[in-house]
């Protein structure tokens, strides 16, 4: 069976990761996408919130397992017994980043393989970046989202 996890933050998820993830799916039998504490980012939402958001995203998916984590992704990828890491990339910028981050990676644990995605041109433009600047002046995100992390953030900032 071939495990393979999406780390991010996910702080929301987006449309654009649901199609990485999508992608995803077509690839592996198995899809654990681990959301990331990263405190250091000083997520807009909890970390209970972001998981609770990604799996009303992925309910659909039977391949995908969502889970919380706070360490090296190295070492989640030795407890989960994994060696793919998928990562999105939207744009060149992205590109470096990802690419440093997977050389890093590969270092600490070389038979960890990183497969980088890129999402359906109309999604090229969606991060959660994007979507919390535009929540910060209440501004609508709406067709950014799956409809029910729409509704969990209505309900979290009501």
């Amino acid at each position: 069976m071939r495990t393979a996890i999406y780390p991010g933050t996910f702080d929301p998820i987006t449309n654009g990761h649901l199609d990485i993830i999508t992608r995803a799916c077509k690839m592996f039998d198995r899809i654990i996408v681990a959301v990331a504490a990263s405190e250091a980012k000083k997520p807009m939402f909890a970390l209970e919130q972001r998981i609770q958001m990604v799996q009303a995203a992925t309910k659909e998916f039977p391949k995908i397992e969502v889970i919380g984590f706070d360490k090296l992704l190295v070492d989640l990828a030795d407890d989960l017994d994994a060696n793919i890491v998928v990562r999105g990339l939207r744009a060149v910028s992205d590109f470096e980043y990802e690419l440093q981050m997977g050389y890093a990676n590969a270092s600490l644990k070389p038979d960890l393989e990183t497969i980088y995605l890129m999402p359906n041109l109309q999604h090229a433009f969606v991060s959660s970046s994007v979507v919390r600047a535009i929540l910060a002046y209440d501004g609508k995100v709406k067709h950014l989202l799956h409809p029910e992390v729409h509704r969990i953030i209505k309900e979290i900032r009501a």
